[in-house]
Parts: C-alpha cells; sequence; structure tokens
C-alpha cells in the first residue's frame, strides 16, 4: 500500500508524468471506442470520430488535471489544442522520416519501429511544452 500512495504522490507532484499518464489514456480510449464504432459505421468513418473522442478526452483531462491554470477562454483553449497537435503531429513525422533515413541500414521494420517512437518521444516533449505555453498557459 505504501508503494501505491507512493506513485500517487509522485504523480501528483509531477506534471510531465501527469501528462504522460493522461495522453496515454486519451490515446486508450481513442483505440477502444473505434470498436463500437465500427459495429455502426465504416472503419473510415469510425477510426474519425474515434479520433475526435480521443482528442476530447485528452483536452479535457489535460484542462482538469495537468494544467488548471489555464486561464484563456474555452474556445481559444480548444483552438490552441487543436494547433498545437496539429504542430505535434508534423514534429512526429518529420523526426520519425529523419530517423527513418538515419536508420537505413538497419532492417527495414526495425528501423521503422525507432524511427516511430522516436518521433512520438519528440512529439510528446513538442506536445507538453506547447500545452504549456500556449493552450492552457496561465494569465501574467
Amino acid at each position: 500500500m505504501k508503494t501505491l500512495g507512493n506513485a500517487w504522490a509522485f504523480l501528483a507532484g509531477n506534471q510531465v508524468a501527469r501528462f504522460l499518464l493522461l495522453g496515454g489514456l486519451a490515446a486508450l480510449i481513442n483505440w477502444l471506442v473505434r470498436f463500437p464504432l465500427s459495429e455502426i459505421l465504416p472503419f473510415e468513418s469510425a477510426v474519425a470520430f474515434a479520433y475526435l473522442i480521443g482528442v476530447s478526452a485528452g483536452f479535457v483531462l489535460y484542462r482538469t488535471f495537468v494544467f488548471p491554470g489555464g486561464t484563456r477562454p474555452m474556445g481559444v483553449q480548444i483552438t490552441m489544442f487543436l494547433a498545437v497537435n496539429g504542430i505535434g503531429a508534423l514534429v512526429v513525422l518529420a523526426v520519425s522520416l529523419g530517423m527513418l533515413a538515419l536508420l537505413a541500414g538497419l532492417n527495414r521494420g526495425l528501423g521503422e519501429a525507432i524511427a516511430h517512437a522516436s518521433g512520438i518521444g519528440v512529439g510528446a516533449i513538442a506536445n507538453f511544452f506547447g500545452h504549456k505555453m500556449i493552450t492552457f498557459a496561465a494569465g501574467r
């Protein structure tokens, strides 16, 4: 029980850990909700709607538990959230492609896995700072 308390204390005091944990939860929501949506929608539509649900969950989770001091109006926060995520997606793509070129000598599957993981890692860092400094910026 003490270990659980230590983990909770770590999360409570570590904004980056909360960001990563809740971002992972939003991604999991995105992934899981696609299954029931696929029962009533074509795959492409289910993926698109699942993405919107996951992004919405991420916004609410980040706004509530990671960056609760943001003072911008919600509409501005939503717009900035989407812009930061869009830029983050470009960062993931650019880093992934750059790493793939650097890893050209590796087995293709392994090179792609390492390149994509690198892109996701750099993208997560970019998103954290983008949301901290832009989306959910606190008033001065």
